[in-house]
């Protein structure tokens, strides 16, 4: 009789979880755009276990706990930010300090799931770094190591003894989790060997390379840099700054962005608080010159100006010219495989769920650059929501929660 009743109850049970929904979440008659799988439609995905389930239209609402009605909205997977600086709290201010901002504080509620820290830490303070932000951050954050041993902190990057490929090299070795390449800053010398040593670095890894090229110097000009001194693969951040020459006084785009569009080198906005510049952006989409990777250069001056967060900066490449498809591929699937990480950026089955819900609107809207001038415009992405790792991290309208009558007759 026992051992009657034991099967009796296992077959209970077993009973019990084959009832149980497969998917913890489901996102239900959402238009989604995943351009790695050349995804644009009206689709719902599934997740389960924190991963994407299914992807496909008609997924039936009763194999899922939570349900989620986002149509009339856009399904992307979570927006890559491939330029921000995130090395707060340590006291001293600048990009490595003050300057940074916290990544939970931020990048959830503008669709981010994944940011990567531009040089704000070198080789020298990358394990503070690591230990105070990284690892106790619900964003995916990685980083471009900065080839000077300080970072971005109080001694600069301007001393050459500090601009070291192999201790920067051995660094992103022993963390190679999270450093995808380097980044040469705002150095002001008229040698090139904070670019050279950090090509170098990124040779010793196998690893691209970031440069903000700083002030024009005629010793190092940015034909030398864009035609001969870079790699395919290695990224020009700040592209529509106009700050190194990249628009000619006649008025026309220099060639040698062009040309090292060409050749491969990354053309990265890079927005910021003072590296975007409307005159020089227009004048770029007349003449083809159009971004390989949107980002934002996140710090506290660039989020309270013109640069706002990603979503902004992706809007204003919307109303220059790029199609939405476009925008979005720029925003995740594009920076991916530039930080040779094809793991992220799409929304195959299998791959973790990060997903960003948004919202396409309609109107009259104003976008601003890093010099007080406006563009006109009749398109604007909006967060909606943004999930991470299947956990729904942002939710501006509350989608993924119950009204309040019905959450309170659930407990009475």
């Amino acid at each position: 009789m026992r051992i009657r009743a034991f099967v009796a109850a296992v077959f209970v049970c077993a009973g019990c979880l084959a009832a149980q929904p497969a998917y913890d979440v489901l996102l239900k008659g959402g238009h989604v755009i995943d351009p790695k799988n050349k995804i644009n439609g009206l689709m719902d995905i599934a997740i389960a276990r924190g991963r994407i389930a299914q992807v496909g239209p008609g997924i039936p609402a009763a194999q899922a706990k939570k349900v989620v009605d986002v149509s009339g909205l856009y399904v992307t997977p979570g927006l890559i930010d491939i330029h921000v600086h995130v090395y707060t709290n340590t006291g001293q201010y600048g990009l490595t300090g003050d300057s940074s901002v916290y990544p939970d504080a931020f990048s959830f509620r503008s669709c981010v799931t994944t940011m990567v820290d531009a040089g704000s830490a070198g080789w020298r303070n990358f394990p503070e770094f690591k230990e105070k932000i990284i690892d106790r951050s619900r964003t995916r954050v990685l980083a471009f190591l900065n080839i000077s041993g300080g970072g971005m902190g109080p001694t600069g990057e301007q001393d050459k003894t500090d601009l070291d490929p192999l201790s920067a090299a051995l660094m992103a070795r022993q963390n190679s989790k999270v450093i995808v390449g380097y980044k040469t800053a705002h150095y002001g010398g008229p040698e090139w060997i904070s670019v050279e040593n950090a090509i170098k670095a990124g040779e010793l890894t196998n690893q691209p390379m970031m440069v903000d090229f700083g002030a024009n110097r005629p010793e190092r000009t940015i034909e030398e840099l864009l035609t001969k001194k870079l790699r395919p693969g290695d990224i020009y951040t700040h592209v529509y700054s106009g700050l190194r020459n990249e628009l000619l006084p006649a008025g026309r785009i220099n060639p040698a962005l062009i040309e090292g569009q060409k050749r491969g080198v990354v053309m990265d906005i890079g927005h910021g608080g003072g590296s975007f510049r409307w005159s020089v952006a227009v004048q770029a989409y007349r003449e083809n010159l159009l971004p390989d990777v949107v980002s934002t250069d996140l710090h506290t001056g660039s989020m309270n100006a013109g640069m706002k967060d990603m979503l902004n900066v992706a809007s204003k490449i919307l109303n220059l010219g790029s199609s939405l498809e476009e925008t979005i591929r720029l925003s995740t699937w594009k920076p991916a495989n530039v930080i040779k990480r094809p793991d992220l950026g799409h929304l195959s089955v299998g791959a973790e769920a990060d997903v960003a819900v948004i919202r396409l609107e309609s109107g009259q809207f104003g976008f601003i650059d890093s010099y007080g001038s406006r563009l006109d415009g009749t398109k604007r992405l909006s967060p909606e929501m943004t999930i991470r790792h299947g956990q729904v991290v942002w939710d501006l309208n509350g989608r993924s929660v119950p009204d309040w009558k019905t959450a309170s007759s659930s407990r009475n």
